[in-house]
């Protein structure tokens, strides 16, 4: 177990430019974040091949995949990926599993009957290979007879594992199994208050949180650069996010009465704004941090918003 407590990340955008990625991955080391974490959307850029690169062009920073569907690959050859890099790359790598957004992997036809029983089988087995351990697992989605990894590919230090997950029954199982939790944005002290009464950590347990976010000089203009950001969220899946905030039936109200999600994000009051993203000067944005940190969140991750991805990172740099 990694002990980063305090530690501020980025996201690496999963639409930047490739022209950029390496650009955006060298300043966020240069700039002095302590992660940088990238994404594995449908249709976007792979996890792993995204990590490998940010990896061999940085020094420094830590670098985490968030997150990795577990429908997606075999376990096996997850952990043969995840091994090599962190053979590479001695302790700046860390994994989280999940179980996907349930219309992208149905899409692309990996959606399990059971997604929960498919991690509570697969993170096990990915620690204990990751660890040099022999897997022996008969499960209903995993199965492995005497899987190991060769001595020579074991890492010295195995990387942290985390679960991506949100519903209370697959937080609790991320406590159960896992490193560590990986909470999707928008992530408030309210909502980590209540993730952590499903997680129930036996022991020490990494809390990473995304959230969109801008910074500027000018209150105003921060919250409409993340306001373009925030369209998903009249969407059912983020429910559990805003609940704890006390304003989710008059969110609802406001999305089923906007003509898209465009206008519901532009409709949104800006107090509204201000508490889904972390937007204002940089005082203003380093103080939510904190109280991200006060709440249990060990890893504040911040995703730039706005139209120049690489112009946003050094604004945010101005938090740390």
């Amino acid at each position: 177990m990694t002990d980063t407590a305090g530690a501020i990340g980025v996201l690496l955008p999963c639409d930047l430019p490739a022209a950029e990625v390496i650009g955006f991955a060298r300043d966020a080391d240069a700039l002095g974040f302590d992660e940088l974490w990238v994404a594995e959307d449908l249709g976007h850029r792979g996890g792993l091949a995204q990590a490998a690169t940010a990896l061999a062009v940085t020094s420094r920073i830590r670098v985490g995949v968030g997150l990795l569907p577990a429908g997606a690959r075999n376990v096996a050859f997850a952990a043969m990926e995840a091994a090599t890099l962190a053979q590479l790359h001695p302790g700046r790598l860390d994994i989280a599993v999940g179980h996907g957004m349930p219309d992208w992997m149905r899409a692309a036809g990996a959606w399990p009957r059971s997604p929960l029983t498919l991690l509570r089988e697969y993170i096990p087995a990915l620690r204990t290979l990751l660890s040099g351990g022999t897997a022996d697992v008969d499960g209903r989605y995993v199965r492995l007879d005497g899987v190991r990894l060769a001595p020579t590919a074991v890492p010295d230090l195995a990387p942290d594992v985390f679960a991506g997950v949100r519903s209370p029954k697959s937080l609790a199982l991320s406590g159960e199994t896992a490193d560590g939790t990986l909470l999707a944005e928008p992530v408030t002290p309210p909502y980590v208050r209540e993730a952590l009464r499903s997680i129930a950590p036996r022991g020490p347990h990494r809390i990473t949180a995304y959230n969109v976010a801008a910074v500027a000089d000018d209150p105003g203009a921060a919250v409409a650069a993340v306001r373009p950001a925030l369209q998903a969220l009249g969407d059912a899946d983020w429910r559990p996010h805003i609940v704890p905030l006390g304003f989710h039936e008059e969110l609802a109200a406001l999305r089923a009465a906007s003509a898209d999600a465009r206008a519901f994000a532009e409709a949104m009051p800006a107090e509204w704004v201000e508490r889904l993203a972390l937007a204002g000067t940089p005082a203003h944005v380093r103080a939510r941090v904190d109280g991200l940190f006060a709440a249990g969140v060990t890893s504040a991750v911040l995703i730039p918003a706005g139209p120049d991805r690489r112009a946003a990172l050094a604004a945010l740099a101005r938090v740390l």
